[in-house]
C-alpha cells in the first residue's frame, strides 16, 4: 500500500484500518505538541487513548498511555547452527522440550518466580543500581518486582521454535515489563489525569491526558519508563537464557549463536526528525532506522519475520510490530471455534487447549497484507515458521 494522508498530521500505512482505529489516531493527532505528524502502520488497531500501531512524536510533552501500558514489550530472537534435521534427529519428542520451557518459564498473567536464578540475580542487581540512580524503589510500585524477572505473562506473549528459509532453528519470544511495568504506567496515566485536570486542559480523550516537560510528574515519568523499559529487555534476556537451556538439554548439544535481535515496540526515546529533537513514542512499532535490525511477529500459527529498516523519514523511522487484532478477543471467542483453532495450528507442537481461543491466527490481521503494506519501511531478510509454541493462560 501506498501511504495515504489522512489530515496534515497524520498519514496512514495501514490498508485495513476499521473507522474506530482511524478515528481514535485522528483524536490523537489533535494533540497540540505533535510534530511533525503522526504515523498509523499496517496493524494499527484499536488501543487505549492511543492506536496500538501508532507513532507518536511530541515537543515538550509525553502521553503515558500512548506509551501502553505494558512498557518495553517487544520482541528477542537467536538464530542457531540447528537445523530441521537434528530436530527430525532428536530422540526426543517436541512435546518434551514444550514441557520443559513451560516449567522454567513462569507463564500467566500473575505467575512468577518461585526463587531467583544466578543470572536473574545479576540482572536484578544491575536493575536495583539503575533505579537507585533514578531516584526510586521499584518495590513501591510492585514489591516482588525482582520475582518477575524472567516470566512471560498472557495474551499475544509467546516462546518459539522457529525455522527460517533455510531451515535454520530459530528460538523466539515476545514479552515486556511484566507487572511492575504494568503498575507503572497505570500510576503515571493517573498521574497526567489529575495534572491536566488540575490545570484546566481539555482533553479529546481522558486517556490522552499528558505530562509537561519540566514538571517533577514528568521527570518522575521518564525515569521510571527508561528503568521499566531496561526491565522489559532484562527479562526477555533471562527468559531466552531458559530457553537456550532447555533446548541444549534436549537437542543434546550447545548453542553456537549467529544471530540476536531483541527490540522494543512499546517505549519512548529521544530522537530527531524534521530538524527537531522529539520524545518519539512508538506503540506497537519498532525502531526501523535504516539498517536497523528488527522483528515482525504474526500470530500463533502464521509466519513472523526478521526484518532490517529502510529508515523511512515519513514513517519517523518505524515499522510495524506484528500482524494487529482484528477482533477483540470477546469477539473472537464469539467467532471462532476450537476445531478452527486446531486446524490453523496443525503441524505445529503447542499445548492443547480452549484457553487460546482469543488468540486464533483468524483474531489478527493477514501478516502477508500487513508485510506488503510495510514494504517501504522494512526489508524482509528471514522468514520464520514456527514448529513449536509455547503461550501463557
Amino acid at each position: 500500500m501506498t501511504v495515504n494522508r489522512i489530515n496534515k498530521k497524520l498519514y496512514n500505512w495501514a490498508s485495513i484500518l476499521e473507522d474506530n482505529t482511524r478515528e481514535q489516531a485522528e483524536r490523537a493527532s489533535t494533540m497540540p505538541f505533535i510534530f511533525p505528524h503522526l504515523a498509523l502502520m499496517p496493524d494499527a488497531h484499536l488501543g487505549k487513548g492511543a492506536t496500538v500501531g501508532s507513532v507518536i512524536p511530541t515537543l515538550g510533552a509525553i502521553i503515558p498511555a500512548a506509551v501502553g501500558v505494558d512498557i518495553g514489550c517487544g520482541m528477542i530472537a537467536v538464530r542457531t547452527q540447528f537445523t530441521a534435521d537434528d530436530i527430525k534427529a532428536s530422540a526426543l519428542p517436541l512435546s518434551d522440550l514444550r514441557e520443559n520451557v513451560e516449567r522454567s518459564v513462569p507463564l500467566s498473567a500473575g505467575k512468577y518466580n518461585g526463587s531467583v536464578t544466578d543470572s536473574a540475580k545479576r540482572r536484578i542487581f544491575d536493575l536495583e543500581v539503575l533505579a537507585n540512580r533514578a531516584g526510586f524503589n521499584p518495590a513501591d510500585r510492585s514489591p516482588n518486582w525482582h520475582m518477575q524477572l524472567g516470566s512471560l505473562g498472557s495474551g499475544n506473549h509467546f516462546i518459539e521454535v522457529s525455522l527460517d528459509e533455510e531451515d535454520r532453528v530459530w528460538l523466539f519470544l515476545h514479552s515486556g515489563s511484566r507487572g511492575v511495568g504494568n503498575k507503572i504506567a497505570q500510576a503515571h496515566i493517573k498521574v497526567a489525569q489529575a495534572y491536566c485536570a488540575k490545570n484546566w486542559i481539555v482533553l479529546p480523550d481522558p486517556d490522552l491526558a499528558y505530562l509537561v516537560e519540566g514538571t517533577p510528574e514528568f521527570d518522575r515519568y521518564i525515569a521510571e519508563l527508561k528503568w521499566a523499559q531496561e526491565f522489559a529487555l532484562l527479562n526477555r534476556e533471562e527468559m531466552m537464557d531458559r530457553l537456550m537451556d532447555q533446548f541444549e538439554r534436549w537437542i543434546g548439544g550447545e548453542i553456537v549463536e549467529s544471530e540476536r535481535v531483541n527490540c522494543h515496540h512499546n517505549y519512548t526515546t529521544r530522537e530527531r526528525h524534521y530538524g527537531k529533537d522529539v520524545y518519539l513514542s512508538r506503540k506497537g512499532a519498532i525502531d526501523a532506522g535504516k539498517g536497523t535490525a528488527g522483528l515482525v511477529p504474526g500470530s500463533m500459527g502464521t509466519r513472523s519475520y526478521v526484518v532490517e529498516g529502510k529508515g523511512n523519514a515519513l514513517s519517523l523511522n518505524s515499522s510495524p510490530h506484528g500482524a494487529g487484532r482484528e477482533y477483540s478477543r470477546s469477539a473472537a471467542r464469539k467467532t471462532f471455534t476450537r476445531e478452527q483453532l486446531d486446524a490453523a495450528m496443525e503441524g505445529i507442537e503447542w499445548r492443547h487447549t480452549d484457553a487460546f481461543l482469543d488468540e486464533i491466527p483468524g483474531a489478527y490481521k493477514d501478516i502477508d497484507v500487513v508485510m506488503e503494506d510495510a514494504q517501504d519501511l522494512v526489508e524482509i531478510k528471514h522468514t520464520l515458521r514456527q514448529i513449536l509454541n509455547v503461550k501463557g493462560d
